[in-house]
């Protein structure tokens, strides 16, 4: 059976059916008897329902190029 840690790492496989039949089952077998991950996977897609349903906002040219120049630093280092 999966550890509570396990299953946190393998939550995003899971809601985006990215799992094989066996971790699939692990994964079910444990959330049907730990109270505490059933919680963390309920908060995870609620989550998710709600970033989804986020507009998206245009980023503003200068913001976007001081990001990306950011992000340049930060891989060269």
């Amino acid at each position: 059976m999966l550890t509570c840690k396990e299953l946190t790492e393998l939550v995003t496989d899971y809601l985006e059916g990215r799992m094989g039949f066996a971790d699939r089952l692990r994964f079910q077998l444990h959330i049907g008897m730990c109270k505490h991950c059933r919680e963390f996977l309920r908060e995870r897609k609620l989550t998710i329902g709600a970033v989804g349903a986020l507009s998206p906002e245009p980023i503003p040219t200068e913001v976007r190029d001081e990001l990306m120049e950011k992000f340049r630093n930060w891989n060269r280092g």
